[in-house]
């Protein structure tokens, strides 16, 4: 048995399903930069356009991770994190039935939300049912799968993209939400606080512009060669 009576096999599979949505939300951060070309084709917009792709995604996550933990804490860690798998899978098949630039964004900042509260809860419930003697290997075996999927991405858009068409690169997610969210229900323990913290809006505010202004401006530096008519 571990901390909270949850046996040990248990609690291993629990940190299993954690990295698998760990290696999800790292992976969709930057798979479809090799796709990007073909689906510029598609959208009738420039290779550049699709940069918000990655932006809004990128932006969603970070607005939405300071906010997770609370939402955990008033509504049962189980229930948010059922949720933020759910809510990615379906933002991911948006993205593949995506037909215009506007809708592929607002698909990926829904699927940036839904990575934004899996990861930290899911932490957040491994770390407290883990004892502390194995903290560190848990840990490690959350996190190698997240680090890994970065680097991932790419070839795997390409390999997709030269042998399919992108929207695959996004259904893929499909099955891997379906057996996390299964898996979810009989792994995830509802934890909840009996008396919620109050929602620091005002923090979340300025965490949020600032990340937003943050993102903005370097996407700004990216694209100035445009600007200035430099090749």
């Amino acid at each position: 048995m571990t901390q909270n009576g949850i046996p040990a096999n248990r609690t291993l599979l629990l940190a299993l399903l954690v990295a698998v949505t760990f290696f999800m939300e790292n992976l969709d951060a930057t798979v479809i930069t090799t796709a990007i070309p073909q689906m510029a084709r598609d959208f009738a917009a420039s290779p550049v356009a699709l940069n918000v792709g990655v932006s809004a995604y990128l932006l969603a996550v970070a607005v939405g991770i300071p906010m997770s933990g609370w939402l955990a804490e008033r509504y049962g860690a189980r229930n948010v994190f059922a949720c933020a798998i759910l809510i990615f899978t379906l933002a991911s098949i948006l993205c593949g039935l995506s037909d215009t630039l506007l809708m592929f964004a607002l698909s990926r900042v829904l699927q940036g939300i839904g990575g934004a509260m899996m990861v930290p809860v899911g932490r957040m419930v491994v770390l407290r049912v883990t004892e502390k003697k194995d903290m560190v290997k848990t840990i490690a075996f959350i996190t190698w799968p997240g680090l890994i999927a970065p680097v991932l991405g790419p070839p795997l858009g390409g390999l997709i993209v030269t042998y399919g068409h992108w929207p695959w690169i996004f259904w893929l997610n499909i099955p891997l939400g379906i057996i996390a969210l299964i898996a979810t229900t009989y792994l995830v323990p509802q934890f909840k606080a009996e008396q919620p913290r109050v929602f620091d809006v005002r923090g979340f505010l300025l965490t949020a512009t600032a990340c937003t202004a943050l993102i903005i401006s370097l996407e700004a530096l990216g694209q100035m060669h445009l600007y200035l008519g430099i090749p």
